[in-house]
């Protein structure tokens, strides 16, 4: 099973989000390819509306720690509440180049 797979089926059961997009970006960074080193990971949960912003940060990396301990290097995080989402008008930021480069070893 691939890790965005195994991320989608971690986060589902855990948070049961009305939104999630999970990108493997690991191609815009400095590793070999078909690498799963780099995810960006927007979710919307009702579970968020009692969290701060770091504390929501904390909950996913707990729940993603073995697949941290597994060779996942990043997460890029935008979480936010079901009211947050609407008011945003559903839009996300977009991920920043990597500093390292695009080239793949």
């Amino acid at each position: 099973m691939n890790r965005t797979t195994k991320l989608r089926e971690l986060l589902t059961k855990r948070f049961k989000p009305i939104f999630l997009d999970i990108q493997n970006e690991s191609s815009k960074h400095h590793v070999p390819l078909h690498a799963e080193t780099h995810f960006k990971i927007v979710m919307v949960a009702e579970v968020f509306a009692s969290l701060s912003p770091v504390a929501r940060h904390r909950l996913l990396y707990k729940v993603c720690q073995e697949e941290l301990e597994q060779g996942l290097h990043a997460l890029s995080l935008q979480l936010f509440t079901p009211y947050q989402w609407q008011t945003r008008h559903q839009q996300v930021m977009p991920s920043p180049n990597c500093r390292g480069g695009f080239e793949h070893s």
